[in-house]
C-alpha cells in the first residue's frame, strides 16, 4: 500500500481555495500511485475556525466541500479533517472528525476524542468528544485515525512512555490498539512554537514505541493570524526510526509505501536551530497574514534601533523589499548615528525610506500645551507625546498608501509596559512581540551570518528609546539578561516570586517585575495581534484580567 502525506496551507473560510489545493494534491498522488492520501485536522475549513463554527452556513460549507472531495476518490481513498454535526440532542452540535472517503463516498468517520482547552486552544466551546473508536478497513490494512490531541496523552507504562499526571482519562490509541490495526493516521494543525518540534518527535516516538505500530503524522503549514504552522509532517517506522521528517514552512506532497516503512531502514530527522526556526516562522507569519488578507505593501517607522531593524528585514524576507516603506523620525533627541543605522539598514534592504523630523510638531504640540502644564517639570508625557506623533506620521502614511503598519515592540517592552499606546504600540500586526530581547539581538546577528544586512552598530549600541537626552533602556529597567530570564520563569513557566527569588533574583527586583507585567495588562489588550513562537504567548494563549489585583 502507498500513502501519501499533504502537508498544505489553508486558509480559513476559503471552501474553494482549500478544496482546490487539497484536489491538486490528490491528482499529485495519484500519478505516483498513492492508494491513500490524507490531509490535516479541518482541512475543509482551516484551522482554527472559532465561532465560524457557530453558523449554520459555515458547517454546511464543509460538507459541500466533503463532498466535492469525495467525487475524487476514484481510484485513490482520501483522509481529511472536517466538522461533522452530532446527530444527538445532548451534548456539542459538532465533532472535530476524520472524513474516510473511498469510491465516491463517506466511508467512515472518527471523531476527535481529546480536545484541549488551554493555551491557544478552545475545542471543548464547540465539539463533542469521541466516545467510540473504531479502525478503517481498506484494502487489506486495518487503519487507526486520530486527530491532533489524540495522541497527545499516553498512560504511563513500564515502557517509559506516556505522562506523569495525564490530561485526559482516555488514551484514544490504547482503544484503537484493540482492534489491531497496521498503521496510524494522525491529522493534526499543531501551532508552531521553537521548541514544540522536539516535543512533537518525543510524543510520535513514545506512541510508535507503546503501540509498535507505523505512525503517519499530517500537520498544516501557514499562518493563521498569530498562530504559525510550521509543518514538519513526520513518517515513523515501528522500531522508531524517524523515515522522513517533511521541510518546515514548506507545502509538500509526498507518498510512502508502507512495507518500506515498516522495514525502518531509513533514520532522517532534521536538525532543528533554534534561530533558524523562529527566523523562518516570523517570516511566513507576516508573508500569510499580508497575503491571506489581500495586502501587499508594509510601513514602519526605522529608528536605528535593533527591534525596528529585525522587524524590517523579517518585512523584506516575506514580501519583497519594493513592498517596505520604512520611516524615519528623528527628534532633538536623536542621536546622529541612529539615523545613519536606520538609512544604512534601508539601503542594505533596498526599501524606500523618508526622514520626517519630529521636532517642529513636537514644539507646536508644548505650545499648545503649555498653558494647561502649568509649568510642570518634562517627564514621561513629553516621552510620550514624541512616541504619539510618530505613530500619527506613519498611520497618516499609512492610510494615504495602503501600507499595512507593522508594529515593532519586543516581548521584554510588550511584558513590562514599556512603550506607549497610540504611540510605538500601534500597528496591525506585532511581528516580534513574542520575542524577547535578548533574542531580537540572537536574531539579529542570525541574519547577518551570511553578510551584514543589519549594521553592527545597530546591534552592539546601548538600547535606547531616545525620548530624553542621553537615555538609555537601563534607565528605567534592569539588564535585558536578568529582566528576560525573570520575566520567562512568571510568563512561560508561570513561577510564582518566591520560587524566581529562590532562583537568586534580587527579591526587590522580581517584585518589581512581576508587578509592572500585572499592571500593563491593559496596554496588551489594545495591542495587534502577536506572532506566536514561544510556549506562551501575549494574546489569546495568555488570558489575564485587567484590574485583577495579584502581585500588583
Amino acid at each position: 500500500m502507498k500513502i501519501a502525506v499533504a502537508q498544505l496551507n489553508y486558509h480559513i473560510g476559503n471552501f474553494e481555495g482549500n478544496v482546490s489545493k487539497m484536489l491538486n494534491a490528490v491528482e499529485t498522488a495519484k500519478a505516483q500511485g498513492a492508494d491513500i492520501i490524507c490531509f490535516g485536522e479541518l482541512a475543509t475549513c482551516g484551522y482554527p475556525p472559532r465561532d465560524f463554527l457557530e453558523f449554520d452556513d459555515f458547517i454546511n460549507r464543509t460538507k459541500e466541500a466533503v463532498d466535492e472531495l469525495a467525487k475524487a476518490t476514484k481510484d485513490i481513498a482520501i483522509v481529511v479533517g472536517s466538522p461533522s454535526t452530532n446527530p444527538v440532542p445532548e451534548g456539542k452540535d459538532l465533532y472535530n472528525s476524520a472524513y474516510f472517503l473511498a469510491d465516491g463516498k463517506i466511508q467512515q468517520l472518527q471523531h476527535k476524542a481529546l480536545l484541549p482547552t488551554y493555551d491557544v486552544f478552545d475545542e471543548y466551546r464547540y465539539f463533542e468528544p469521541a466516545k467510540e473508536f473504531n479502525v478503517v478497513e481498506y484494502k487489506g490494512k486495518k487503519i487507526a485515525l486520530t486527530i491532533c490531541e489524540d495522541i497527545w496523552d499516553l498512560p504511563s507504562g513500564k515502557d517509559g512512555a506516556g505522562v506523569d499526571n495525564p490530561l485526559y482519562t482516555v488514551c484514544p490509541l490504547e482503544k484503537l490498539s484493540k482492534h489491531n490495526p497496521d498503521f496510524v493516521l494522525n491529522l493534526s494543525a499543531s501551532p508552531f512554537s521553537f521548541k514544540h518540534a522536539e516535543e512533537r518527535l518525543k510524543v510520535l516516538k513514545d506512541n510508535v514505541k507503546r503501540f509498535g505500530l507505523p505512525m503517519f503524522y499530517v500537520n498544516h503549514v501557514g499562518a493563521q493570524t498569530e498562530l504559525i504552522f510550521d509543518g514538519g509532517s513526520v513518517v515513523i517506522s515501528p522500531n522508531g526510526n524517524i523515515h522522513e521528517e517533511l521541510p518546515y514552512f514548506e507545502e509538500c506532497t509526498k507518498v510512502y509505501d508502507l512495507d518500506t516503512v515498516i522495514a525502518g531502514k531509513e533514520n532522517r530527522e532534521q536538525t532543528k536551530n533554534k534561530m533558524t526556526l523562529i527566523h523562518d516562522a516570523l517570516v511566513t507569519g507576516v508573508r500569510d497574514y499580508f497575503g491571506k488578507l489581500g495586502f501587499k505593501k508594509a510601513i514602519l517607522g526605522l529608528s536605528g534601533g535593533i527591534d525596528s531593524a529585525v522587524t524590517a528585514v523579517i518585512a523584506a524576507r516575506a514580501l519583497g523589499a519594493d513592498n517596505v516603506r520604512c520611516v524615519l523620525m528623528p527628534s532633538q533627541f536623536s542621536s546622529d548615528h541612529s539615523v545613519n543605522d536606520a538609512r544604512q539598514l534601508a539601503q542594505n534592504l533596498g526599501c524606500q525610506y523618508d526622514i520626517i523630523p519630529i521636532q517642529s510638531v513636537y514644539d507646536s504640540y508644548m505650545k499648545s500645551l503649555e498653558p494647561h502644564f502649568f509649568g510642570l517639570d518634562f517627564n514621561v508625557t513629553e516621552e510620550n507625546l514624541q512616541a504619539r506623533i510618530r505613530g500619527m506620521f506613519v498611520m497618516a502614511m499609512s492610510n494615504k498608501f495602503g501600507n499595512i503598519l507593522l508594529n515593532t515592540s519586543n516581548k521584554s517592552e510588550m511584558a513590562v509596559g514599556y512603550g506607549t499606546l497610540y504611540g510605538d504600540m500601534c500597528g496591525g500586526l506585532s511581528v516580534i512581540g513574542d520575542v524577547y530581547k535578548t533574542e531580537v539581538f540572537e536574531l539579529a546577528k542570525y541574519m547577518n551570518k551570511d553578510g551584514e544586512v543589519i549594521p553592527v552598530n545597530t546591534i552592539t549600541k546601548p538600547p535606547s528609546a531616545e525620548l530624553r537626552p542621553n537615555q538609555k533602556d537601563s534607565d528605567s529597567l534592569p539588564d535585558y539578561d536578568i529582566l528576560d530570564e525573570i520575566l520567562f520563569q512568571y510568563i512561560e513557566k508561570r513561577q510564582g516570586p518566591k520560587e524566581i527569588i529562590a532562583m537568586g533574583f534580587d527579591e526587590k527586583l522580581v517584585r518589581r517585575v512581576l508587578r509592572l507585567v500585572n499592571i500593563n495588562e491593559f496596554k496588551r489588550h489594545q495591542t495587534a495581534p502577536v506572532l506566536r513562537v514561544s510556549s506562551k504567548c501575549f494574546g489569546m494563549g495568555r488570558r489575564m484580567p485587567i484590574v485583577g489585583k495579584y502581585l500588583s
